[in-house]
């Protein structure tokens, strides 16, 4: 009997990839430089079976390198990739248009600290990333998938937070922010429960003051898409764990965040640091 191959979920669906002609353009002068010629597997997001980089001759250095899944056109890892020459990024994104974008805007600001995939992040973790690599992983404002049906597509699992553990270096820190309290909770949750990670805001921004509060207490989440609202009394609302951490200053207002802002969706931040 034929052995039976499950598919793994994904925690994105591929839109539109068709690029138009000056992103076609980009894409072709960055291919093979600031965008990463990297062999596809059965899907055009997925890794070759057996491929590697060398990240030493990539970048040409040896130096701390942080990765952001998911950079979109690249406001938020752009900025910081300029004022922190020292430091080595990847930016992963699966969506052709913006991963031409971001490439487009590294070359035209002159950034050799940055290099772009366009691929499946869990595939670039599990295959091209060794052990102990990253110091920092960002993962800012992911998909939230937020109907209940489709929660598991999220990216933050029990099985990527393992995942992550293996890339994170000792003390290194993985920083995240999502603009969903459903899944500002989850990322929360799921983190704190591996004991490889340590969250050093534990217990800070609590009661009244946690977003989440905040959050249900207004209803906040189904103000902001025009649906009805039910807040709940404030002691049900009551967010008695906290754990939210200040913003990250490093991370850029990005145009995405500012809609966000605007529509009245509170922000949340989250950073764990990897247990030696």
């Amino acid at each position: 009997m034929a052995e039976k191959h499950f598919r793994r979920t994904l925690s994105f669906v591929r839109r539109s990839n068709r690029l138009k002609p000056s992103y076609q353009r980009a894409w072709d002068a960055a291919l093979g430089q600031e965008l990463l010629d990297i062999p596809h597997g059965e899907r055009d997001t997925a890794v070759a079976e057996g491929y590697r980089v060398d990240w030493r001759a990539e970048y040409g250095r040896t130096v701390p390198l942080i990765l952001e899944i998911g950079s979109g056109s690249g406001e938020a890892v752009a900025a910081a990739a300029a004022a922190n020459p020292e430091t080595d990024f990847l930016a992963v994104e699966v969506y052709r248009p913006g991963a031409a974008q971001l490439a487009a805007r590294i070359r035209r600001e002159g950034l050799t600290n940055v290099r772009v995939a366009c691929l499946d992040a869990v595939e670039v973790v599990d295959k091209l990333l060794p052990p102990g690599l990253l110091s920092e992983l960002w993962v800012f404002f992911p998909d939230p998938w937020h109907k209940a049906k489709h929660k598991k597509r999220r990216l933050i699992q029990p099985s990527f937070a393992e995942k992550a553990a293996r890339v994170i270096a000792p003390t290194g820190v993985w920083r995240l922010a999502t603009d969903w309290s459903d899944y500002a909770v989850q990322m929360r949750d799921v983190i704190s429960a591996s004991p490889a990670f340590r969250n050093p805001h534990a217990g800070q921004r609590a009661g009244e003051e946690s977003p989440l509060t905040k959050v249900r207490s207004g209803d906040l989440d189904a103000a902001s898409l025009g649906k009805e609202t039910h807040p709940l009394p404030l002691e049900q609302a009551l967010d008695s764990a906290g754990g939210w951490a200040p913003r990250f200053e490093a991370r850029v207002v990005t145009d995405f965040e500012q809609k966000a802002l605007e529509a009245g969706r509170m922000i949340f931040d989250l950073s764990f640091v990897r247990q030696p």
